[in-house]
This record gives C-alpha cells, structure tokens and sequence, in this order.
C-alpha cells in the first residue's frame, strides 16, 4: 500500500489496487434504479447552476453527475485542509480563518484566493 500524502499537502492520496496499480475505483454514474444515489449533492441543484450560466445551453445526465462530485471531492479536500488548520490551533470547530490558512498554504487553492473577503 503507498503511503498517503500529508493532509494540507496538496497532493492527492493514492491507493494501491488489487494488481499493484495505484488509483481507486470510479463510480459510475447514476442508474435509475431505487436506491442508486452515487452523488451526496442533489442532482437537480447542480444542474440548475449549470443552466445558470448563459454559456451553456445542453448538459448531459453523465456531465451533471461528474460536476457534482468533483464538487463533492472539492468540498472534501478543502474541508479536510481547513480541519487541519483547526487541529493546530487546537479547535475542532472550522472557523473561516481556517479555510483562509488552508487556501494560503495550498497551491490548488490559490484560485479562491480573496474570494472570502
């Protein structure tokens, strides 16, 4: 098993498979039986905020389903970073300071720089 990357790092954690090959195993995109919920954003909001862009004027089932989670593991990766920051200043509590460390100290995340000014 590869050893996984500091949290803050940056960079991304990768898992062994079954032939020694590093990656993990990707969902599929959503089938319409019951219970088929790969996603934990709802699939409708996304699709509204892509419809919110005047740009765009189709999008596929497939295309909402990738947008939703690569917001998802965003989310989660920002997240993770901000706890980080959270647990050196000895809080379990996110403060907004703390997505403002993860942001500075992240090179993936210059983007959101003054964002939350």
């Amino acid at each position: 098993m590869a050893a996984a990357a500091p949290a803050g790092s940056g960079t991304p954690r990768e898992e062994e498979g079954p032939g020694g090959e590093a990656g993990a195993a990707q969902p599929q995109a959503p089938t319409s039986g019951p219970g088929a919920r790969l996603s934990r954003l709802p699939l409708a909001r996304v699709k509204a905020l892509v419809k919110a862009d005047p740009d765009v004027t189709l999008a596929g089932q497939e295309a909402i389903f990738v947008l939703a989670r690569a917001a998802e593991l965003f989310v989660e990766t920002i997240a993770r970073d901000a706890y980080c920051c959270a647990q050196q200043g000895k809080r379990k509590t996110l403060q907004r300071r703390d997505l403002d460390n993860a942001i500075e100290a992240v090179d993936e995340f210059a983007f959101l720089e003054g964002t939350l000014d």
